[in-house]
């Protein structure tokens, strides 16, 4: 069953189904092709490759290290204490998720964590360890428990990534194609249900050579583990490659994405000036685990009554205090206060984040250090079953692209991680055995009157700053309509050449258009999607999913899917659902 509860009030743009490029001029094959090269996309590769899928290639916009994961500070979360269990970090994961997670999926996550954190142990990936040689394990915002494993102090994504590509690199039969970019997917000929399934990609490498510039892979899977859509925003933690191009490329092969309106803004960014813009230095919520708070300019502590977990509330909760206090002082930052915490903890926990500061100017052990919300990750993406299926046949997704339906509304601090790392995992349980009922299939054209295109380059600014003031923290009807109708404007194909800068700014007008259709439906507050003309959650209208395709004339089409809340209420209704008594609660 599917509705759409009242008109859709936001005018959307028409948007390219294919992007303009130039015809191939190489082509190679690869039975699996996974395009990303962070937790999710060398998990996804390595699994497959022990599996015996066959021959799989690695895409990687810049080089196997620079994606989101290497930037991951806090750490991943897991139950792998004492005293803890999967059912409690469900618990917390449904409880952040605001109603709207997929519960089986959550139940995948937690239950398979702790293996899969093991097995990146046994993998390579050093971990920090007490004085009992165990782990040592902290506590994020949402969590009633230690349970975030994390190595020298703040470097976990670097860690994990180094222990990825190392094990990569020694596995010569893992092909990898170095700065390359995927432009488009190659379609079979739609079958007698109107799907058309994978038959390779487009790449272009960057440099000369045998494969340089545009070329196709023939391939009978692909695997996105591209990250997320961080750059659609003035600021964001995210790396400049993280330009939506999973979630548009699936998009125009025909997917369906899931809880775009769903972002997550990171409470505690570094604030450098109002004319900062692009990736910004996160704050790890791990700094206020540590003991940390939040202060005004007249040093109140305003996240006390806001919530049970005060300055560890969920981050959604604490972006919208803070948000909250920035509008009533008319500043355009609050402080972090860390400095109790002493040098030589800054030296020995936090020394990543540290050496950022003092970049910058700023003491944490002497100084307060101004922090603002900023786009951080993306709940939503390419919505997919439980072993990464999407709606196209022969793609999958996985990590920050996907929509696994385990964050909800707003991702529980230190799943992500746990997300691409378990997720490709159940991907490379499940690929093997649907390859063998599938067969090469031939790319056929597109169909007649199917539009193609790229947006001018020089458009990205306004694109950020469009959405960071109409479709960022704070969202409403009028402002959404606002952002929709310059979307329209700045989503005009234009006559430049069609190259990485229009192919990258194409595909970030795309996800922006989808992701405001998205925001301009869901007419309530819930999570990370916050609405000052809805500000009430509605559980009797808006429990679902909104999902998001683009038509045959590349217009963005919306639908509602309603779904039982799945939050701590109605999960523990069920005694067969209900978790082992947790402290604190």
């Amino acid at each position: 069953m599917t509705t759409t509860p009242g008109p859709d009030p936001v005018r959307r743009p028409t948007l390219p189904r294919r992007l303009s490029a130039a015809e191939p001029g190489w082509a190679t094959y690869a039975d699996v092709v996974v395009v990303g090269s962070g937790i999710a996309g060398l998990t996804a590769a390595l699994r497959l490759h022990a599996a015996g899928v066959g021959t799989v290639m690695v895409v990687t916009k810049d080089v196997l290290s620079a994606g989101s994961t290497q930037w991951a500070q806090g750490g991943i979360a897991a139950a792998l204490g004492p005293g803890d269990s999967p059912a409690e970090h469900e618990l917390d994961t449904l409880v952040a998720g605001a109603g709207v997670c997929d519960v089986d999926a959550v139940r995948a996550l937690v239950t398979e964590g702790p293996a899969a954190v093991r097995e990146l142990i046994a993998l390579g990936a050093v971990f920090d360890q007490g004085v009992d040689g165990e782990l040592s394990l902290t506590r994020e915002g949402g969590h009633h428990r230690d349970r975030i494993a994390h190595a020298g102090g703040d470097a976990t994504g670097a860690e994990i990534q180094r222990a990825l590509v190392a094990a990569v690199e020694a596995a010569p039969e893992i092909e990898v194609a170095h700065h390359a970019h995927a432009v488009d997917l190659l379609l079979g000929a739609p079958d007698a249900e109107g799907r058309r399934a994978v038959a390779g990609l487009t790449l272009h490498v960057m440099g000369e050579g045998q494969r340089g510039g545009v070329g196709a892979v023939r391939c009978r899977a692909v695997v996105l583990a591209s990250g997320g859509l961080g750059q659609v925003f003035s600021q964001t933690t995210n790396p400049a490659v993280s330009t939506g191009d999973g979630m548009a490329l699936a998009l125009r092969a025909g997917a369906v994405l899931r809880d775009l309106e769903f972002v997550q803004f990171h409470p505690t960014v570094m604030y450098l000036g109002p004319d900062s813009r692009g990736q910004q230095p996160l704050i790890s919520e791990a700094v206020r685990g540590e003991g940390a708070f939040l202060v005004d300019d007249a040093g109140e502590r305003f996240m006390q009554g806001e919530h049970e977990l005060a300055d560890l509330a969920p981050r959604d909760v604490v972006a919208k205090a803070i948000t909250r206090r920035m509008h009533a002082t008319g500043r355009p930052h609050v402080w972090l206060d860390a400095r109790h915490l002493g040098r030589g903890f800054w030296e020995r926990r936090f020394p990543t984040i540290l050496a950022t500061c003092e970049r910058y100017g700023v003491d944490p052990a002497t100084d307060l250090i101004p922090v603002a919300p900023a786009c951080h990750y993306a709940s939503g993406g390419v919505a997919t079953d439980l072993w990464g299926r999407s709606s196209v046949p022969g793609l999958y997704a996985t990590g920050e692209v996907a929509c696994s339906g385990v964050h909800g509304a707003n991702r529980l601090a230190s799943n992500s991680l746990l997300e691409g790392l378990v997720f490709s995992r159940r991907i490379a349980e499940a690929l093997p055995a649907d390859l063998e009922r599938t067969t090469l299939v031939d790319a056929a054209p597109e169909p007649a009157g199917s539009p193609s295109g790229v947006v001018d380059p020089a458009v990205r600014r306004d694109l950020q700053e469009t959405m960071t003031g109409l479709v960022g923290v704070l969202r409403s009807e009028s402002g959404l309509a606002q952002a929709a109708a310059r979307l329209a404007a700045l989503a005009a194909p234009a006559d430049v050449d069609p190259e990485l800068a229009a192919w990258e700014t194409t595909n970030l007008v795309t996800v922006s258009a989808a992701l405001a259709a998205a925001a301009g439906l869901r007419r309530e507050t819930r999570g990370s999607h916050w609405r000052e003309d809805h500000p009430d959650r509605d559980d009797a209208a808006w429990a679902g999913h909104v999902d998001v395709t683009l038509g045959e004339t590349g217009a963005v089409d919306v639908l509602f899917r309603p779904a039982p809340a799945t939050d701590l209420a109605t999960d523990l209704a069920d005694p067969e659902n209900a978790p082992t008594a947790k402290e604190g609660v």
